[in-house]
């Protein structure tokens, strides 16, 4: 057992059964022992998964032909000029902001004077380094905190964060939907799952809100927190664009048969977990020691946006948003071993059953009307 994982016990003992979010926020956000807060990169060859990040830094550039788009729908490239907030939730370190704000200032460079870099990450380790990872754009850095600024006119844009929200475990039963909470085994003093009454009322009413219906026997997870940062972060957008990748699926799939068993993972050294093993859940071995995830509720996210006076400008697949961002042309000239290499990077960026497919790029916007942005050419294109 893991320092943390007693810790947990012991507050179990004390306090009773932790519902699974609870669990879930301290394994991954305990201050010194969770998962995300001792170290400052999780992802890579040398971590325990693989982010568009991790493939090098074709992902920013085609990034950064965006956002450099956005600003000008902004009116930043008229003769009024204009600053840029470019804020990115989740940072971590900074290298996806490098990796665009390298491309940016080589390609672009009225675009890269005007942008304000807001670098929004609870990690202290990950803050730490920021500095050290922007290297020649440190200047550009306006702010580095837990929290989205206000008052934003530019983009607030997160990779891979909604999913890292700790998720509430429902289970359907024969009486009724029960919530999965976390004990200790009298027995043996492992961890174990048990069910009982739902925590919270939020947890109830994300349910009726949702129009989430379960059969008995499914087992679901809802995360009224990721929903709860998606209003915050519209709130926060004073003028511009909200841009979201992650992975997940709208409603009427997330909630059906084809995952009636729910899509709690775990990630470890690359290897993916989401079945028990010796009948303990992989999501309660080594508590701060791996990553815990869940699919995202699309449906939710976009109806959260649209409520808080968004407008939707494209819900597709990230195969289809780098598509529209020129991905092919921006490989096409590229020779020798280089070359080779970013071909890679885009066939791993691009490619169905991968990231291309399984990743969804969400794109809003506030104040620009009906904007008609390039990686949303193919506004619709979801599998």
């Amino acid at each position: 057992m893991t320092r943390l994982g007693e810790l947990l016990r012991q507050r179990i003992r004390r306090d009773g059964p932790l519902p699974f979010a609870a669990f879930a926020e301290c394994a991954l956000y305990h201050p010194d022992l969770g998962y995300y807060a001792r170290a400052e990169r999780r992802s890579g060859r040398d971590g325990d998964f693989f982010t568009s990040v991790d493939l090098g830094p074709l992902f920013g550039e085609l990034l950064a032909v965006q956002l450099a788009e956005m600003w000008r729908v902004l009116g930043g490239d008229s003769d009024r000029g204009g600053r840029f907030a470019l804020v990115e939730a989740a940072a971590g370190s900074g290298r996806l902001a490098r990796d665009v704000l390298d491309s940016a200032a080589e390609r672009d460079p009225a675009f890269y004077d005007a942008v304000d870099l807001h670098l929004v990450e609870r990690s202290r380790a990950a803050r730490d380094a920021q500095t050290r990872t922007l290297g020649p754009h440190a200047a550009r850095i306006a702010s580095s905190g837990p929290e989205v600024p206000s008052g934003v006119t530019g983009v607030v844009f997160a990779n891979e964060l909604l999913d890292a929200f700790p998720p509430h475990v429902l289970v359907m039963t024969d009486d009724g939907l029960r919530e999965v909470y976390v004990d200790v085994d009298a027995r043996c003093g492992g961890l174990v799952e048990r069910l009982g009454p739902l925590s919270d009322a939020a947890v109830g009413a994300h349910v009726a809100s949702c129009g989430i219906r379960l059969e008995p026997g499914w087992r679901a997870e809802v995360c009224p927190a990721a929903v709860a940062w998606v209003r915050r972060a519209a709130r926060a957008l004073r003028r511009g664009f909200l841009l979201l990748i992650d992975y997940g699926h709208e409603a009427q799939e997330l909630y059906s048969a084809t995952h009636a068993a729910g899509t709690l993972t775990t990630f470890r050294r690359h290897r993916v977990r989401n079945e028990a093993a010796g009948g303990t859940p992989p999501w309660l071995a080594d508590p701060g020691e791996r990553d815990i995830t869940a699919h995202v509720d699309l449906t939710a996210v976009r109806r959260t946006a649209e409520r808080e006076g968004l407008a939707t400008l494209g819900v597709l697949d990230q195969t289809y948003f780098l598509l529209g961002l020129g991905a092919l042309d921006r490989v096409a000239a590229d020779d020798g071993v280089t070359g080779l290499r970013r071909r890679l990077a885009l066939k791993s960026l691009l490619v169905p059953g991968g990231l291309g497919s399984t990743h969804k790029v969400l794109v809003f916007g506030k104040g620009v009307g009906a904007a008609r942005l390039a990686g949303c050419a193919h506004a619709a294109r979801v599998t």
